[in-house]
C-alpha cells in the first residue's frame, strides 16, 4: 500500500492507493469520527452490481443507507442531485453523519457535491472504482452537469480522504480503463517528460499492464495532481494546466450528450487538438504522427466524431471554465512539462478544427 498526502490550503488528506485498502476503511471510521451517526453510500447502478456487497462486509458494524444512481454522466444531473438530497434527508443524516463516494469520476463529483451542501457541508471520503477517478477523486473538484456546458454547477470541497482499492479495477471494461488512461498521459504531458516516454515505452497494449505497472503510473499521476493542487486550490492559476485537452474534449462530450462517448476518449481528441496547435502556436517540439500511432494502437479515436457541427462545438467550448468572457482559452505546450494558457480567436478556432 502506498500513502500519499494530499495537501491544500483548506485541508490535508491521505490517498490510500493498493490492493485491499479497502480493508482498512473501517478503522480509519473507528480512529478519524468522533460520534459517527450515519454512512450514505452513493453508488451507481454497474458499481452496486459489482461490488457493493464487498464494501457492505466491510461497514458491518453499521447499517448504511444506499443511494443508487444510473451509471456514467447519466448521474451528473439536477434531478440525481435532487433525489439524493431528499433521500438524505428523509433518512436523517445529520452533521455527523458521513458520505462514501464509491463509483468512478461521476458518482464522486456528485456525492461531494452533495456532501458540500448538505447542512452546509458534511463529510465525505473517495472510493474510487476506476482508472480515470484516479484524477477526479484528488482535488476537491465536485459538480454536475448542464446542457450547456459540463461540470458547470459545482463546488471546491475536499474529501476526509481517498480509499483507491487497485482490486476493484478488474472488472472494468476497455473503454472505461481507456478513458482513465487518458488522463494518465495527460498528466505526463503536463509535468514530467520522463514519465511520458516511460508511459510511451511500457504501455503498448491496455489489455497488458501488470499491476506493478498500474500501481505505479495511477501513483505518478496522483503525486502530479497534488503539485498542481497544493499550489492553486481553486484554480486562479495553474490548477488550470490540468485542463489539458477538456476545452475541445468537453465541448464532443456536451454536444454528443453526456455519456455517448467516455471522458478521456473525448480528451484524447482534446489533446491532439492541442498538440496540433502547440505546434503551430506554442512552438511546440513533438512527434504528433508518432503519438497518434500510439495511441491509436492503444484503442483510442483520433479525430472529431462525425457530424459534430463545428459552430456548435465553438459555442460550447465558448461555455468553458476557463473562457473568460466568450474568449476562449487552451491549454498548450510549450514543450512536454511546460503548459502554457492561450487565448485564441474563434476564427482560428473555426479553421484549425475543420482542417483537424
Amino acid at each position: 500500500m502506498e500513502t500519499i498526502h494530499i495537501q491544500t490550503e483548506s485541508k490535508n488528506y491521505p490517498v490510500y492507493i493498493g490492493e485491499g485498502v479497502l480493508n482498512k476503511l473501517r478503522t480509519f471510521l473507528n480512529d478519524y469520527f468522533t460520534n459517527l451517526t450515519r454512512i450514505f453510500i452513493i453508488t451507481d447502478e454497474t458499481v452496486a452490481n459489482l461490488h457493493l456487497d464487498k464494501l457492505s462486509s466491510v461497514l458491518n458494524p453499521w447499517n448504511p443507507i444506499i443511494f443508487t444512481t444510473p451509471s456514467g454522466e447519466k448521474a451528473k444531473t439536477f434531478e440525481v442531485f435532487y433525489a439524493a438530497l431528499s433521500k438524505a434527508l428523509e433518512d436523517q443524516l445529520d452533521r455527523k453523519s458521513v458520505i462514501l463516494a464509491f463509483g468512478g469520476g461521476a458518482v464522486g463529483d456528485l456525492s461531494g457535491f452533495v456532501a458540500s451542501v448538505f447542512m452546509r457541508g458534511i463529510p465525505f471520503i473517495q472510493i474510487p472504482t476506476t482508472i480515470l477517478a484516479h484524477d477526479s477523486a484528488v482535488g476537491g473538484k465536485t459538480a454536475i452537469n448542464h446542457p450547456l456546458g459540463k461540470n458547470m454547477i459545482g463546488a471546491f470541497y475536499q474529501p476526509e480522504a481517498v480509499f483507491y482499492d487497485l482490486e476493484l479495477l478488474r472488472t472494468l471494461p476497455p473503454q472505461e480503463v481507456r478513458s482513465g488512461f487518458a488522463e494518465v498521459i495527460k498528466h505526463a504531458l503536463i509535468h514530467d517528460v520522463d514519465f511520458y516516454y516511460w508511459l510511451k515505452t511500457s504501455v503498448q497494449d491496455l489489455n497488458a499492464i501488470s499491476a506493478e505497472q498500474l500501481t505505479e503510473l495511477l501513483t505518478k499521476g496522483i503525486r502530479i495532481k497534488n503539485e498542481f493542487v497544493r499550489k492553486d486550490e481553486k484554480e486562479t492559476g495553474i490548477r488550470a494546466y490540468l485542463n489539458f485537452g477538456h476545452t475541445l474534449g468537453h465541448a464532443i462530450e456536451a454536444e454528443m450528450g453526456y455519456g455517448s462517448i467516455t471522458h478521456g476518449e473525448a480528451v484524447m481528441i482534446g489533446m491532439i487538438f492541442a498538440l496540433k496547435l502547440s505546434k503551430q502556436l506554442a512552438g511546440l517540439d513533438f512527434e504528433l504522427e508518432e503519438f497518434i500511432e500510439w495511441v491509436e494502437g492503444l484503442g483510442y479515436k483520433t479525430k472529431i466524431p462525425k457530424g459534430l457541427s463545428v459552430e456548435n462545438l465553438l459555442r460550447k467550448m465558448k461555455h468553458d471554465k476557463k473562457s473568460i468572457a466568450e474568449s476562449i482559452r487552451f491549454v498548450l505546450l510549450e514543450s512536454i512539462g511546460r503548459p502554457i494558457l492561450k487565448t485564441i480567436s474563434d476564427s482560428t478556432i473555426v479553421e484549425e478544427i475543420k482542417v483537424f
